[in-house]
Formats: C-alpha cells, structure tokens, sequence
C-alpha cells in the first residue's frame, strides 16, 4: 500500500496530476489515508472522532468512475479531505470536540456542499478543542494528538486534528475555522500552510460559532498553492494557477513591539533568518513601532468578544449540562456571562476604530510580517497545570489573533531549519486581498524551502 505521506510530493497539485497520469486512482488515494489511520491513529487521542467510511468509499468510486467514461470532473475530484469537527455533514453529528451534542445535521454545510460538488472525498471529522476555545489543541474527551514532528509535544488548535491529519498522511488536505489562530497555530506547529481568509470571503452556514464577530474558515495543507486551491471552491471561485508575486521592491513591516515579546530561542532564530532571506530577495524589511496592536488586549478584557459570544450560544446548555464541559473550556465561556449589552456594544465601538486605525497603518506596506507563534510547540507536561495553560493559550494566540480582531487576511508558511522544532512565519495583509497574499505566501514559501 502506498502512503501518502510518504509520497515525495504529496500536494494536492500532485496528486491531481498523478491520477490523470493513472498512477493513483480516487479509491487508491482514500485506502492510503485510511490505511494511515489505521496504523497510526491512537484510539486514546484520536486524531479522527469520526470517519466517514461508506460515503467516503462512495465518493472515491464515483471519482474513478466519471474518469474513467471521459466525464469532466471537479477541480477536487478524488482528493481526500478532511473536516475540522464543527462543519455540518448530513446524518452526522457536529459535536465540535464535545461529548454533549446527539442531533445529527440534516444537511451538509455550505463549504461542505462546494467541495463535494468539486469532487472531493470528504473522509471524515478530526478532532479539536472543545467547541474550538483554546489554541492548544488539548481535548479531555478525545484525547489529544500527539505532535507528528516532534512526539511528546502538543499539535496546537484548536484545529488540532485537522492539522495531524494532513501531516500523517491521513487526508490530502482539512479545512479548519479560524477566530484567534486555529488554522494557523497548528499549520506552524505541524510544519504546514494554514490560510484565514478576510472574513466575510467564505460563508459559514452550517459551521458550529463560537465567535460570530472573529470566527473564518480556513484550509491546512502542504503547500500555499494547496490552499488557494482550496480557496478557490470554498470561496466559490474558479482557481486561477497561482502565480508567485515578485518579492523584489515589497515592503514589508515588521512590529518593533508586542508581535516580538516573549520569542524563544528556537523562533528568534528562525524569524530572523526568514527576515535576511527576505531582504536578500530584495524586499525591505521595516521595523516600526505599532501602536494599534499594543492597545489591543483592551479587546480581550474579560474575555472579549468571544466570551461573550459564545456564551450567548452555550448558556442555556451550559446551566442543564454543564458537567459535561472541559473545565478549561466551561470557565472561559463563562466570563461572557459578566460583560454588559454595554460593555459588548463598547467592544464593537473599539474594533471598529482599531480596524480603521490598522488599515491606515498598513496603507504604506504591502503586509505585516510576525511569528506565526513566538514559541515552540510546548511539551504535554508544561500544559498540565492551568496557570501554565493559561498562560501559554494567551500567547499561542497572540500573534494570529492580530489578523482577526483587525479583519484582515493571513497566512502561516513553515519557516524552521531541518532538525529544529517547528516554527511559522506569518504573513497578515490587508482585508480584500487574499488573492494577493496566496501570490506573496507562495513567494515566501520558496524562499523558506531553499533554507538550508
């Protein structure tokens, strides 16, 4: 049996082209990926809660079939892909890494939807943080995955198994939500791309909130041009091949404060080499102080706009079955209970003056450079206390955040050198450009790819 994350090229570009090459088919693409799960998932931290078996296996054949009488396909057609747990897939249940939801959905997601009428094989739901509130990853009802680049150390979320997934060979390729990182920070910690699109790009009908005002939909992969692929039929836009911006003559800014705080070793040194790379390519590198992103922890006080949002959702389930919540989980929802119709309305009043603010700021650059995460992953053993879990979640999530509380559009490229931990860099762009930011991600990509 072939393995796909053993293939020397396994993206989605890749794959495309091997089965109209006839070297793999749909059905030989989807034994790969489950034969990855069953020789490596761990039932004790599951990396899949659920896998779609009989459709899955439906879908594959159908893709062989449709090639094989000369039918034109779907720009995804055969590529196994996975689902973060909080996308409506009809007749299963959305339970978003908790053990309390029952209802199945009775129809699938919009996203959904768009990639099965592209022709993907949509393999199954993975696991996550509880209902997507924590940028670590850890899950007390699941299990967590271990981290497949460095065993002993947290995959990072909450799109947790969705990026383990992709890195095992379990999937071509997963779509994850993203309201402070969640499709990002795994992406670093997983050495792979995760993309979060301008909010408003892609429709989240069916897609389990927790934060109406922050939440996007995102996909991990190995590659930028997987994920503007990706894009292209989640965004319900026909891919158009993904050129490379020239990186010659960019100005790129990088935040003398907030963003650089608190770095590892390991990061700082990958940081700056990617910052040397960049501007022996050409590009100018500005340090410039940032006064907008050190006034934004006055967003997040007392939990901000996802305390209180998800607390609107969960507060009736919450006073009958609150039991059966992750404490860490339950204790963060919970602080929406505090914060006022004024307090919310104020909150509302200050983004939209730091989004204005953000967009002036940014005007002269042609994007916002950080650490996707300024640490490594951390070991299981550091997030076993909750002041160190606390601790470590904020600043996971400080950096990706940035992009969402000011709407804009960013993308996590792997950065590390062989044999070091694993790292991203992030690039954040104005809202709108997405399409821009896939070409300068892709621009990047190959400089990280030529470290030594």
């Amino acid at each position: 049996m072939k393995s796909l994350a053993g293939s020397h090229e396994p993206t989605l570009r890749a794959l495309l082209e091997s089965m109209r090459d006839g070297l793999w088919t749909a059905t030989d693409l989807l034994d790969a990926c489950f034969s990855s799960i069953d020789s490596t998932d761990n039932p004790a931290a599951r990396v899949y809660t659920k896998r779609f078996d009989r459709t899955a296996r439906a879908e594959a054949a159908a893709a062989d079939q449709l090639k094989a009488g000369g039918v034109p396909v779907g720009e995804l057609s055969g590529l196994p892909i996975a689902l973060k747990a909080l996308f409506d897939v009809a007749g299963e249940v959305t339970h978003s890494g908790s053990r309390g939801w029952q209802a199945a959905a009775s129809q699938d997601a919009l996203i959904v939807s768009r990639l099965r009428r592209a022709g993907a094989v949509i393999t199954g739901h993975t696991n996550m943080t509880e209902f997507a509130y924590s940028g670590l990853g850890l899950n007390p009802h699941y299990g967590t995955p271990d981290n497949p680049l460095a065993p002993g150390r947290i995959p990072g979320g909450s799109s947790s198994g969705a990026a383990v997934a992709v890195a095992q060979g379990m999937a071509a390729a997963a779509i994850g939500s993203d309201t402070g990182g969640s499709v990002r920070i795994p992406a670093a910690f997983c050495g792979l791309v995760g993309f979060k699109p301008s909010q408003q790009r892609i429709p989240r009908d069916g897609t389990f909130p927790l934060s109406d005002s922050l939440d996007s939909i995102g996909p991990i992969a190995r590659s930028v041009d997987c994920c503007a692929r990706l894009d292209a039929v989640l965004s319900g836009n026909p891919y158009q091949p993904l050129a490379p911006a020239a990186l010659k003559g960019r100005r790129y800014v990088v935040p003398s404060d907030y963003m650089l705080e608190g770095m590892d070793e390991t990061v700082a040194r990958a940081f700056s080499h990617s910052l040397k790379t960049l501007a022996d390519a050409g590009a100018s590198i500005i340090e410039a102080p940032a006064p907008v992103l050190s006034a934004l922890p006055e967003l997040m006080e007392g939990g901000g706009f996802t305390a209180a949002e998800s607390y609107f959702v969960h507060r009736r389930w919450l006073a009958t079955h609150g039991d059966r919540y992750d404490p860490r989980v339950r204790s963060r929802i919970e602080r929406g209970a505090a914060l006022t119709a004024a307090d919310y309305i104020e909150l509302c009043r200050r983004r939209r003056e730091k989004k204005l603010q953000a967009d002036q700021w940014l005007r002269e650059f042609d994007g916002l450079l950080a650490p996707t995460v300024p640490i490594v992953p951390p070991r299981f053993d550091e997030v076993a206390a909750d002041d160190d879990y606390a601790r470590l979640n904020l600043l996971a999530l400080r950096n990706p955040t940035v992009a969402n509380l000011l709407d804009l559009c960013a993308i996590s490229v792997p950065n590390h050198a062989p044999g070091d931990l694993p790292s991203g860099l992030m690039l954040v762009g104005h809202n709108g450009s997405d399409r821009q930011l896939l070409r300068q991600g892709a621009a990047l990509e190959a400089l990280m790819d030529q470290r030594p």
